[in-house]
């Protein structure tokens, strides 16, 4: 790691040191006792189940160079007393952000956020050596990792940056210090804490806080909250409107796995094929080719790196099980993402079949959020299925005759009732209700 040694670990946190301070930069800052190694820093931290405090001596057998913690244990390693290890990592991640000269982007907002990174990663790698974060690494203790994965040879970083309340993404900010910021949408999610949209905004706005004065906002001109909202930077607005900077036009599928477009800024047209489906891809595309203008990348890299990109995990992609065709979405879902998704649906052929589940952390708008997204699919769709306590109210705004069950097992069950042989099945609810499992049910029927 560029610079950072256990000295400069005890120098920056002030804290107090038990042991003799090894020589020599460390090897990589872990939190997860499974995956210490000779030369690594582990950063002790307790939890309500877990206290990585309990893992110091098998830390030290294992070889970690020195411990960051909030108390000594009796272990043969340097150990680095802090009031707070978490904070502490905090400071350390904001100063090692420092070692590195290269343009860092801060990707945040309500739906969308791996998508954008995973497609602004992408679109950079065509000419950068660019860090990106891994997995779900995007909250106060997830970013300070992906941050001290950074090396000399990197030339870019795409720095994914995920809240729920007020406050955290100031603290986040502070250590990414992002060159640019993008924003994908301002939606209806962690309403329990944010209170409304507007409230969302806020909140995420505060990414602005940690950028320099020559910082840039990508944010989503079709978003009429970011649309008017004044940044304090200059801002560049991508969408399908015409008062973006860059836009798309002539967006198709083409066929059922793939998106293709035409992005319009200024004089440049960049024809480009999206290899993954949904219209909230074409959204993607964008903020990969308004981050790539931004640095200079030239259109042929733009279109190879938006071709180059690959889906993540259970976010919009496309199952062709034999007989029918699902759209597994199931990561997460709020009502904006979850409208979004259903209208991608649409755009597949055959019976549209919505199975939704639970939208949470939506606050005391919850009941009425579901049942708009009930009328939502209602309207859209062939057939609509619930599934959750919460999800009972997406049955009440679909119409008297629609399916609920409230328990996952009772609608797996019940599946060969409620799909048939070519249909379109959309599968989205938020993540904690396992909806998983219907896509491994459907795909094992149906391939």
């Amino acid at each position: 790691m560029k610079n950072f040694t256990p000295a400069v670990v005890a120098s920056v946190t002030g804290g107090e040191v038990r042991g003799s301070i090894p020589a020599g930069e460390l090897a990589f800052v872990t939190t997860d006792s499974r995956t210490i190694q000779a030369g690594c820093l582990f950063a002790a931290i307790p939890g309500a189940r877990v206290d990585g405090h309990d893992f110091i001596s098998q830390a030290a057998e294992k070889g970690a160079a020195c411990v960051l913690c909030e108390r000594f244990v009796d272990a043969n390693v340097c150990q680095i007393k802090v009031p707070d290890t978490q904070a502490a990592l905090r400071t350390l991640a904001a100063w090692y952000r420092g070692q590195f000269h290269i343009p860092v982007i801060g990707v945040t907002g309500s739906v969308g956020k791996t998508t954008a990174k995973e497609m602004i990663a992408a679109v950079l790698s065509a000419r950068f050596d660019t860090l990106r974060t891994e997995k779900n690494f995007n909250n106060e203790l997830g970013v300070p990792l992906t941050l001290f994965r950074l090396r000399e040879h990197h030339q870019a970083a795409v720095v994914e940056m995920g809240i729920s309340g007020f406050g955290e993404m100031r603290r986040l900010t502070q250590m990414v210090r992002p060159d640019l910021g993008v924003y994908t949408l301002i939606g209806d999610a962690h309403l329990e804490f944010l209170g409304d949209r507007a409230g969302v905004l806020r909140a995420k706005g505060e990414m602005v806080e940690g950028m320099g004065l020559d910082g840039v906002i990508i944010a989503n001109g079709d978003d009429g909250l970011l649309r008017e909202h004044d940044f304090g930077h200059r801002t560049v607005l991508f969408g399908l409107g015409e008062r973006c900077a860059v836009r798309a036009v002539d967006v198709e599928p083409a066929g059922e796995s793939d998106m293709g477009c035409a992005i319009l800024a200024g004089q440049r047209r960049i024809s480009v094929t999206i290899p993954a489906f949904g219209d909230h891809m074409v959204y993607a595309a964008l903020m990969g080719a308004a981050v790539g203008l931004e640095l200079g990348l030239t259109d042929e890299e733009i279109a190879a790196g938006i071709a180059g990109y690959e889906t993540v995990g259970s976010r919009g992609r496309v199952v062709h099980a034999g007989q029918i065709v699902i759209l597994d979405d199931c990561y997460n879902a709020n009502p904006t993402s979850t409208r979004s998704a259903i209208e991608s649906l649409t755009r597949l052929t055959g019976r549209h079949v919505a199975i939704l589940g639970d939208m949470r952390e939506l606050g005391p708008a919850g009941p009425a959020l579901h049942r708009a997204v009930g009328a939502f699919a209602a309207e859209r769709c062939d057939a609509v299925v619930a599934c959750g306590l919460e999800a009972k109210e997406i049955a009440v705004g679909a119409g008297p005759d629609t399916p609920w069950f409230a328990r996952l097992e009772e609608l797996i069950a019940s599946l060969d009732a409620l799909v048939r042989p070519g249909d379109a099945v959309l599968v989205k609810a938020s993540r904690a209700m396992g909806f998983e499992k219907i896509v491994n049910a459907l795909t094992e029927r149906y391939h």
